[in-house]
């Protein structure tokens, strides 16, 4: 089996995430078994969830749930309103949705930090570009800050 690798990935239009333990394996031969990725949010020791209904698993949330879930979060947060909290099935979703929904020319992205934030202003056609002070990113139209952050 080959393992891929980001020139791989960057050809086929993908940003590269890791993930990939057979290509980690190739490039670092002689780190320590077993060898844990960080690198793409796989968590070896998921938060125990308790069992799921079989609805769960089978119907979409009402409205009415997703509501009551975003007013939950809000409070979680301290948020005086759930108005600015949107649930989703994933970060990614939104990663990809913010440039569609803000009118930016200059993004400013807070590196070093997951790929895709980059990746999604760009794609828009957005000039992005990557600072490594926070005091950097006030020129910015958008200014991307990460927490937590992946990789971190």
């Amino acid at each position: 089996m080959n393992a891929a690798t980001p020139e791989d990935e960057s050809r086929m239009g993908a940003v590269y995430h890791g993930g990939d333990l057979a290509a980690a394996r190739l490039r670092f031969p002689e780190a320590p078994r077993p060898f844990m990725d960080l690198s793409t949010g796989i968590n070896p020791s998921p938060y125990p969830t308790g069992a799921l209904s079989r609805e769960a698993w089978t119907r979409l949330p009402e409205p009415s749930a997703i509501r009551a879930l975003e007013a939950i979060a809000a409070t979680a947060y301290g948020a005086s309103t759930a108005e600015g909290v949107v649930a989703a099935p994933g970060a990614q979703a939104l990663i990809q949705l913010l440039p569609r929904l803000l009118d930016a020319r200059r993004v400013g992205v807070l590196g070093f930090t997951y790929a895709e934030h980059e990746a999604s202003w760009r794609a828009a056609g957005v000039s992005v570009s990557t600072v490594e002070e926070l005091d950097a990113l006030a020129g910015f139209d958008v200014a991307v800050v990460v927490n937590p952050n992946n990789p971190d």
